[in-house]
């Protein structure tokens, strides 16, 4: 059995799939699973009374400053799951989702993605037939796990990462630089449709971002991270 810690962040004020997230990891037979979310609810909007809400947050505040609050003990668990609130999660996701991330000795993952999903890179969508893929690319979201020994060399993320945009090229430097493996899960594909990803935030301050942060650490190209090293039946 392995201790995972889920954090998330859902939008107090508009649609998510908070409830249907919370009670499909809650339904671990295989680990122990410990949820944290913070409602995001601009001036008190909304509603955020849903089960493992840690925090309520009135202003707006960047991503990952929030995800870090509620990831301060993240050493003490086998898992990190980071996850938005606008995912639908297969049945019996979390069990497999990690058995088969502990089966292929992935550091760093994430599930595919379903193909009715909202894509922004090809190679997140699920390819039938395989069970999973060692890959030179993690997308930052909307779900992503990080095991014990990553945690240290990935987080804290810090309150300069904004949205996250970029760092899913640093990521498998730092990853292949330690001489761990990461990839993708398909045979746990999540759908990613409920809203238009880019619809809540500032698009050219996040890219400006991501631009400065690229600029400041070494990182993949885009051909270089869009890479299947192994494919698993």
């Amino acid at each position: 059995m392995s201790s995972v810690l889920s954090v998330g962040i859902y939008l107090a004020d508009r649609p998510h799939a908070g409830g249907h997230l919370i009670h499909e990891l809650a339904g671990s037979r295989a680990h122990a699973v410990t949820q944290r979310w913070t409602a995001l609810a601009p001036g008190g909007a909304g509603f955020f009374d849903l089960p493992c809400t840690v925090a309520i947050e009135v202003e707006s505040a960047p991503k990952f400053a929030l995800i870090d609050a509620m990831t301060r003990d993240a050493a003490g668990f086998d898992w990190v799951l980071v996850i938005d609130d606008d995912v639908e999660l297969p049945e019996g996701f979390i069990d497999r989702f990690i058995d088969l991330a502990e089966r292929h000795d992935f550091a760093l993952c994430q599930p595919a993605r379903t193909a009715d999903s909202y894509i922004d890179h090809s190679i997140v969508m699920r390819m039938p037939g395989l069970t999973a893929r060692r890959t030179r690319f993690v997308e930052i979201g909307p779900v992503v796990a990080i095991r014990r020994d990553a945690v240290s060399l990935l987080m804290p993320f810090g309150a300069e990462c904004g949205m996250g945009w970029g760092l899913d090229f640093i990521w498998p430097v730092i990853i292949e630089r330690a001489g761990m493996r990461m990839g993708i899960i398909d045979a746990t594909p999540v759908a990613h449709r409920l809203r238009k990803p880019v619809a809540g935030y500032d698009h050219g301050g996040a890219s400006q971002a991501m631009f400065r942060r690229l600029a400041a650490y070494p990182h993949l190209s885009r051909d270089a991270a869009f890479t299947i090293v192994e494919t698993h039946v």
